[in-house]
């Protein structure tokens, strides 16, 4: 979810300056933060999400549903879901005496059989707990016939909106939210395959994840067969009903030699604007696809629709959800669907274990757009955009943050803990780290601890220290302070005294190595690196000239407030 970062757009501005070869000055980027600052106050104070701990029970996290087949019969005027949900599942252990699924209690069960037999069931709050028969073979089939208007929480859940005079309807189930409008086993690592059916008055297009099967009118109603042939967990499904135009784009893999179906389903008023903004689609999946690997979808669709959730987007898989503020035809909002693309990979592909690992979707898609623009412009592309996602003050871990799914800590430190990942093993081996972790968890669900062993494996360095302080423990960053001065001199050679002290408050002590760049005032330099293991201490280099001036962390690569002077 670009979700609630849309003041990334406001980062867009200062991004496409590199992207068409301006350079940039300080006084733009001091504005360009202001901006992006004024914006993040806003957005950061969105509805959040409350992860009830009685939502999931201890049985649920033995379910293990294999396939859903929703049949959703959508009445736009009277706000009205009437659903028919097939659920077939197993059990990973031993078969207990009920299933336990998610549901909230404002949808009315109208019928329940499991195996094609009636049975009782409790239906309380979120939860839909249903008596399982002694005589159960290791697979069941639960049919649930349900009707309601769904609830609006979360971030928006299920939304009967309106455009225009038009109905607009469409989702938004993460992160434990897609219980308001289907029965489900609502855990991310529960992914399932799906066929989605919906049903809506004839002039609506109705659109789902995975490919189109089938569309059919019968009498003022439409239906279409959407089937997922790549498991899918429940925050992802989708539906989006509407007056839509459909256009399409493709990409040509020169990895897997397939051709991927790229489907845009807007407004018809945004037709042209959308053909502006979504062309470089096929750019952003040739550059991720050789980055991190194919497009683990490439057998269906990649696909951009259009909604009504105007804080920005929402990765459904194979089918994201673009706020409709955010389609202008000025190319403002590149980085939004360059995010929204990369959680296929990073979210949707190698999805999260538990909520607690959040980060690893949404850090590693707001880094990725970092790299985008790396490849696109160069170095200082990749420097610039980092800076915009800069903050002096990230409070909270990334790793198990609570309800504080959706901050700034989680999309923005977590670019910059993988930035610093990339400097501290090098690049070769970082990018390798990215392709072998994507590909070990492909289809599957990964956590912190997963990632952590690729990262050991694939560097061949004890990687503990770095992400207890950045990610497991650390709700800090780096503020140093720095004075260095001329110790001794020896013909042209020098021996330079540097005196650091850390002043952060919450994490009193990170381990980095930290580079300064010294310039004799000639148009030389020489970097000296020395190693911060201490609230402060005292370090001494030699260089082989006499240093005029000197810059810390030249490129970059530390999410840190250096202040460094020289003293004479």
């Amino acid at each position: 979810m670009t979700g609630i970062i849309s003041f990334i757009a406001f980062s867009a501005f200062f991004i496409l300056g590199w992207q068409f070869g301006l350079s940039p000055i300080k006084k733009s980027f001091e504005t360009a933060s202001q901006n992006v600052k004024q914006v993040e106050e806003k957005l950061f104070r969105l509805p959040g999400v409350h992860l009830s701990p009685d939502y999931i029970s201890e049985t649920q996290h033995n379910t293990d549903i294999l396939h859903y087949e929703l049949n959703l019969d959508l009445y736009p005027e009277k706000k009205i879901l009437s659903g028919r949900a097939v659920l077939t599942g197993t059990f990973i252990n031993d078969k207990p005496e009920k299933l336990d699924l998610n549901l909230y209690d404002n949808m009315k069960i109208k019928h329940l059989s499991v195996n094609g037999s009636e049975v009782s069931f409790i239906h309380k709050d979120t939860r839909l707990s249903i008596a399982l028969p002694n005589d159960l073979p290791d697979t069941f089939k639960a049919t649930i016939e349900y009707e309601g208007t769904p609830l609006r929480v979360g971030l928006s859940a299920f939304a009967f909106g309106e455009w225009n005079g038009r109905s607009v309807i469409y989702n938004l189930s993460e992160p434990t939210y897609a219980s308001t409008w289907f029965p489900c086993n609502d855990l991310p690592d529960d992914k399932a395959f799906l066929d989605m059916i919906i049903t809506n008055d004839s002039q609506y297009t109705s659109v789902s994840n995975g490919v189109l099967i089938e569309e059919k009118i019968e009498g003022s109603r439409k239906s279409a067969h959407w089937k997922v042939y790549y498991p899918i967990s429940t925050y992802l499904v989708s539906v989006y009903s509407s007056v839509y135009v459909n256009f399409k784009d493709y990409y040509y893999s020169d990895i897997s030699k397939d051709t991927l179906t790229i489907e845009y389903y807007v407004f018809p008023e945004h037709l042209e604007n959308a053909k502006k903004d979504f062309a470089e689609h096929p750019k952003f999946l040739k550059f991720f696809s050789e980055t991190f690997g194919e497009y683990p979808f490439i057998k269906e669709k990649y696909g951009v629709a259009e909604f009504l959730w105007q804080f920005g987007a929402m990765e459904h898989q194979t089918i994201t959800g673009i706020g409709s503020n955010f389609v202008s035809g000025r190319n403002f909002f590149k980085d939004v669907y360059v995010h929204e693309l990369a959680h296929h990979w990073w979210g949707n592909a190698v999805g999260p274990k538990t909520w607690k690992d959040i980060w690893l979707n949404e850090g590693f898609s707001t880094y990725s757009e970092a790299l985008y623009f790396e490849h696109k412009s160069g170095k200082n592309a990749l420097i610039s955009t980092m800076l915009s996602k800069y903050n002096d003050d990230f409070y909270g871990r990334l790793y198990d943050p609570g309800d504080n799914l959706f901050s700034q800590t989680i999309y923005d430190k977590g670019a910059w803990v993988l930035h610093m990942l990339r400097h501290e093993v090098g690049d070769s081996k970082f990018f390798k780290i990215l392709r072998d972790y994507f590909e070990e968890f492909k289809y599957k669900s990964a956590s912190t601890e997963d990632f952590i062993n690729v990262c050991e494996r694939v560097s061949g360095k004890d990687l503990s220290r770095f992400f207890d302080q950045w990610v497991f423990k650390g709700d800090d960053q780096i503020k140093l302070n720095v004075k260095w001065t001329i110790e001794s001199v020896d013909e042209d050679k020098s021996i330079i005294s540097i005196n650091y002290q850390q002043t952060q408050e919450r994490y009193k002590v990170f381990h980095f190595p930290l580079q300064i760049r010294f310039s004799d005032g000639k148009g030389n330099y020489e970097d000296a690196v020395i190693f911060i293991d201490e609230r402060e201490d005292k370090k001494s280099v030699k260089l082989n000239f006499i240093p005029q001036s000197a810059e810390a962390d030249p490129d970059r690569w530390l999410l840190a407030d250096i202040k460094l002077l020289k003293i004479n």
